[in-house]
């Protein structure tokens, strides 16, 4: 990360109480005594209010959350080259029909190369999953319309702009809106990706995109542990904050300034409300997967905090993928007012035993917590609406034989699920290598899009419903949160 990072420049004003690490200033010594005295403050690669005493626990997460940042910082470049090349081989395997194939075009000189930046081109999560059609059993008046079509959504958001134009364009006959990349003001270059469509039944989708195998700026973003606690709204995820838009040395003004790079939350609101001015019958909904799941239930936040309420009465769902927890309880209590108010749908779908979903840790240490219903999938595709999914910080003991023995289900599902669904949920050779790190480290492959496309497809549209809540005056239709 760059040192211009340093919050020396960072106003902090905008919020009422704040920590925030700086991994780009700590030492290893300065590491090691953080873990050995609670006056956190003085530490120089801590920024927070004078007197602050943490705990040994929140202080042990503290110590790897920089320890990680400092080590994606140092490898960033090495993973990106090796991202590249692991890609651009998959892609040429793909291109060029396989291993064998590709070296007898190698002796011929028939070798086809595919471009990065060509619609062809698939990011390492394509690979995974390369289905990109919408489901033709799907229709627009399923009650999976549109969380089948966020899912396809998120996971496009991985690949390249010409491919993400192509397939929204060719594949799904829609209205291409845009794909972007937006700056981060604290990392000091673009490392948030969104894009923008418009269905036929005038709903524009906003798909953020999750953190990419290979991207250690993103990966710092998920591991920075940093908080800001807004007033009103609460303690929010810094990291994620800062990939939305947050200013360093504003916070969050009304308005960015017209001489700043843009950033994803102010560049998407105007975006959006352009096209909705366009089109008096239009509404939006808002998508992701993983960090990107973070970032879609942020950004109708920040419009909440803005007064954006014109914009939040045509918000007409939040669809969210294996979404980590972004805030305390009073960020909780802030969202779901926000909710009710604007009665927005809210889905936040958990496959199985996907980790991510189960972090940052719900408990006296971080303090971060999940709000509304949640949409929770298990390894054979039944969707049940719950409060919490179960083992809901991922690391007991009590779930691990579980675990282990849904892992090598998993596994074995992997060979047989063509049959048993149909051809297009085969699964190929490179996600069956996770499903055998899924054996060492249960919930890692469950994270994949792959398993919450399937879920969608193949679980009952029940879950999406709105429910009827009985009141003094008959009746209510509440929406799903």
């Amino acid at each position: 990360m760059d040192s211009s990072s340093s919050s020396s420049t960072c106003n902090k004003s905008f919020c009422d109480d704040y920590l925030l690490l700086k991994p780009e200033e700590a030492s290893f010594s300065e590491l090691v005594k953080m873990l050995f005295s609670s006056d956190v403050g003085k530490r120089k690669f801590v920024d927070c209010p004078e007197g602050i005493r943490e705990p040994f626990g929140r202080r042990w997460i503290m110590f790897v959350s920089v320890l990680v940042q400092k080590f994606l910082s140092a490898t960033a470049k090495p993973m990106a080259t090796v991202g590249s090349a692991f890609e651009h081989w998959l892609n040429l395997l793909s291109e060029n029909g396989g291993f064998f194939r590709l070296i007898v075009k190698s002796i011929k000189g028939e070798v086809v190369h595919r471009d990065t930046e060509s619609a062809d081109f698939l990011s390492f999560i394509g690979n995974i999953d390369k289905r990109m059609d919408l489901d033709p059993k799907i229709s627009r008046e399923d009650g999976r319309y549109y969380a089948a079509l966020s899912i396809m959504s998120s996971k496009l958001s991985y690949e390249n702009h010409n491919h993400i134009k192509s397939t929204v364009e060719d594949n799904w006959k829609m209205d291409y809106v845009g794909s972007y990349d937006f700056w981060n003001d604290y990392q000091q270059k673009t490392t948030t990706q969104a894009f923008l469509l418009e269905d036929q039944n005038d709903v524009v989708v906003i798909a953020f995109r999750g953190t990419e195998s290979f991207d250690a700026d993103a990966w710092s973003s998920d591991f920075d542990i940093s908080w800001y606690d807004i007033p009103g709204a609460g303690k929010m995820h810094g990291g994620f904050l800062k990939a939305l838009g947050l200013h360093k040395s504003k916070g969050w003004p009304e308005e960015q300034d017209s001489g700043k790079p843009e950033t994803a939350y102010y560049s998407i609101r105007k975006l959006l409300k352009d096209r909705l001015d366009k089109n008096s019958k239009a509404k939006f909904i808002v998508t992701g997967h993983s960090l990107g799941g973070a970032l879609a239930v942020l950004f109708p936040a920040i419009l909440a905090l803005h007064g954006e309420t014109s914009l939040l009465d045509r918000c007409e769902g939040i669809y969210t993928f294996g979404q980590p927890r972004v805030g305390d309880h009073n960020f909780v209590d802030f969202m779901k007012a926000t909710i009710e108010k604007h009665r927005i749908k809210y889905y936040r779908v958990v496959y199985s035993f996907d980790l991510v979903p189960r972090l940052p840790y719900d408990d006296s240490t971080l303090m971060f917590k999940h709000f509304g219903k949640c949409i929770y999938y298990n390894s054979f595709y039944k969707g049940q609406a719950m409060e919490e999914e179960p083992d809901k910080n991922y690391f007991s003991l009590i779930w691990l034989i579980p675990k282990m023995a849904n892992a090598c289900w998993e596994l074995i599902r992997s060979f047989t699920i063509s049959y048993t669904r149909g051809p297009d949920f085969r699964e190929g050779g490179l996600l069956r290598v996770f499903r055998f790190i899924g054996l060492l480290a249960a919930g890692v492959p469950a994270h994949c899009p792959q398993d919450y496309v399937n879920a969608t497809r193949l679980g009952s549209a029940d879950v999406f419903q709105p429910l009827l809540i009985p009141t003094s005056n008959g009746n209510k239709i509440v929406k799903t949160q």
